[in-house]
């Protein structure tokens, strides 16, 4: 039994040395494979590091290989222009007149993009070509503007302007074939390759060669419009007011717009868009600055005669403004350079507003004599000329005007408040009222300007209120009857400008109505209610003068009878100076209606109750109702 225990436990002993005898081996084997394991990750690391070197290495020999193609490609580009020189220069030193000019134009345009490369290399080996390239661009550039010049000298000689404005007539423009060889030139002239050989890079050579030499055709052909808004302007006598249209100037005018819109229409086919304005501006420079020198030469002419030939800085206004708005409106340009060249002329507009009120207190107060016929001066209808002559120019008025507000004309300004550099006032700007009435304010104020100062000088030289009367209504109806005739009825139609008018008539009427009131008061009697029945009457109401008379003391009766005697003589004196007196003839009219109805009423109840005072022999009472009547019918 113990035996078989044994044997059991020594069999089951060997089993265990045997596992563990491999569990060992199998450690070992473990320990082998760890082993390998981290040889082989040692291996992998290395193996990627020598890969990512070697990608490295590619890519670094890819874009070396690239540099190199792009090198040999601009040795060859270089070596290319190099070797097309001499092609380019026999073309060049020919001309454009011997090639012809689109071959010319491809090679300077061929020999641009040639420096753009050779330059962009930024290679020493390339100095000496660009060097080489850069002379015969130039020399290219130059002869380009020669032929610009050429072909715009084939047109250069002036025009007469009249020919084309009396006939209505379109102003000359450059023929088409012209236009168009100059628009080839202008494409490179105008490129950055000949402005940088140009001595202005900012200008384009073409634009300044145009403007030379079409400016001086402009100048040149409106000089003699120029001579002649001059001599036409000057011609009339010192006393004598502006006429419309007299002056040349609006011809002149009509000829700069005319010979601009041409010119511009030139410029529009040769010049790419954007130089347009300036071409234009430039082109026109010079003869703006002739046209600015005339009007400051008319301006000073204006100025020395600025009460008749102010008219004319009114008609320079209108024209020019017009003329400047309308090819601002064509060409976007010009605006400016016109304003510049009006500001003296609006100045001078502006101060002659005072100045003519202030001529018209002058005139009135250096007066030494009026009429003694009670007649207008002259001087009242050479005003009420300018105030008609005033409505010929609207818009120009208008505008000056609204920059002084409503009333500002009344002082004259100064030279500093007419400064173009003076700061305006808010009144200035004060452009809302209406344009007429501001007209019709100015009128008026120079009407009772004019009023008021012959009103006084009538007081302190004419003799008698009647006197001064007749010379004032007779003055008003002047005014009333120019006013009538004319634009200035119109202008004055509302604002009450009849009723300041009808006013001073009134006032008139009234100092030659006082005159007449020494006959009135012969005609009245003293009548007393408490002496006896009331004096009797006919059956139709007709008072009996016998009765009357019969009724009256021998002293009341001889007071009758002079009553008749100071009626008669005063009567038929202020008769006699009332057909002595020049009168306008509503102003005559007008006062025989007032003289009648004054004195009429009077002497019929006078004549009515003391006529028998000399039993109708005429001694006394000189006239009856009817003679009277035709008397004061007479005096209109």
């Amino acid at each position: 039994m113990m035996k078989t225990r044994d044997a059991a436990h020594a069999e089951e002993s060997a089993e265990v040395e045997v596992l563990i005898a491999e569990t060992a081996k199998f450690d070992a084997m473990s320990k082998q494979i760890k082993a390998s394991l981290g040889k082989i990750e040692s291996g992998n690391q290395l193996v990627n590091s020598n890969v990512m070197q070697v990608y490295s290495n590619t890519q670094g020999l890819q874009v070396m290989n690239d540099n190199i193609d792009k090198i040999l490609d601009a040795i060859d580009k270089m070596l290319g222009p190099s070797e097309d020189k001499g092609r380019e220069e026999r073309i060049i030193r020919a001309g454009p007149d011997r090639v012809g000019l689109p071959d010319y134009l491809a090679s300077l345009k061929r020999l641009d993009r040639a420096l753009s490369q050779m330059a962009s290399s930024k290679l020493r080996i390339n100095q000496q070509a660009i060097g080489d390239f850069n002379e015969l661009l130039t020399e290219g550039n130059n002869r380009l503007q020669a032929l610009f010049r050429s072909a715009l000298a084939d047109n250069e000689q002036p025009v007469e302007p009249l020919h084309y404005i009396t006939k209505q007539l379109p102003f000359p423009v450059l023929p088409q074939e012209s236009a168009s060889k100059l628009g080839s030139i202008d494409s490179f002239l105008s490129s950055n390759a000949a402005r940088d050989t140009s001595y202005n890079s900012r200008e384009s050579p073409s634009v300044r060669i145009y403007a030379e030499m079409r400016g001086a055709y402009l100048s040149g052909s409106l000089h003699n419009l120029s001579a002649a808004s001059i001599s036409t302007s000057k011609r009339k006598a010192s006393d004598e007011i502006y006429r419309q249209g007299t002056s040349g100037i609006g011809t002149y005018a009509s000829g700069i717009e005319g010979i601009f819109s041409a010119e511009f229409n030139n410029i529009s086919a040769i010049f790419a868009r954007e130089d347009w304005g300036l071409a234009f501006d430039a082109t026109c420079r010079k003869a703006l600055a002739e046209f600015a020198k005339t009007l400051r030469e008319l301006n000073m002419h204006i100025k020395s005669n600025l009460t008749t030939d102010c008219f004319l800085a009114y008609e320079i206004l209108e024209i020019v403004t017009n003329v400047g708005y309308r090819l601002d409106q064509l060409s976007g340009q010009l605006k400016l350079p016109f304003a510049d060249a009006l500001k003296p002329i609006r100045e001078t507009a502006k101060s002659s507003l005072a100045e003519l009120i202030e001529d018209v207190r002058r005139r009135v107060s250096s007066l030494q004599t009026l009429p003694l016929d009670g007649s207008s001066v002259p001087f009242t209808a050479e005003v009420m000329t300018r105030m008609q002559t005033l409505t010929i120019y609207p818009q120009s008025l208008a505008s000056v005007m609204a920059s002084l507000g409503d009333g500002n004309w009344q002082t004259v300004p100064t030279a500093t408040s007419t400064s173009s550099t003076s700061l305006p006032s808010l009144k200035s700007f004060d452009i809302g009222a209406d344009t007429t009435q501001l007209l019709a304010h100015y009128i008026m104020d120079t009407i009772e300007t004019l009023l008021t100062s012959l009103d006084g000088k009538a007081r302190g030289l004419l003799k008698s209120k009647a006197l001064s009367g007749v010379f004032m209504a007779n003055n008003v109806a002047v005014i009333d009857r120019m006013i009538r005739s004319s634009d200035l009825s119109t202008v004055l139609a509302s604002g009450g400008a009849s009723a300041r008018i009808e006013s001073w008539r009134k006032k008139g009427t009234s100092a030659y109505l006082d005159s007449w009131r020494e006959p009135c008061s012969a005609l009245m009697d003293v009548q007393y209610t408490n002496r006896g029945a009331r004096p009797p009457s006919g059956s139709n109401g007709i008072i009996d003068s016998a009765a009357v008379i019969k009724q009256l003391g021998s002293k009341d009766k001889d007071s009758i009878k002079e009553k008749f005697k100071n009626f008669n003589a005063s009567f038929d004196e202020l008769s006699g100076r009332h057909k002595a007196l020049q009168m306008e003839r509503e102003v005559r009219s007008l006062l025989a209606r007032e003289v009648q109805a004054m004195i009429e009423p009077l002497y019929a109840r006078f004549w009515d109750r003391y006529h028998e005072i000399d039993k109708g022999k005429g001694k006394y009472v000189k006239y009856d109702k009817g003679s009277l009547s035709a008397q004061l019918a007479a005096l209109g």
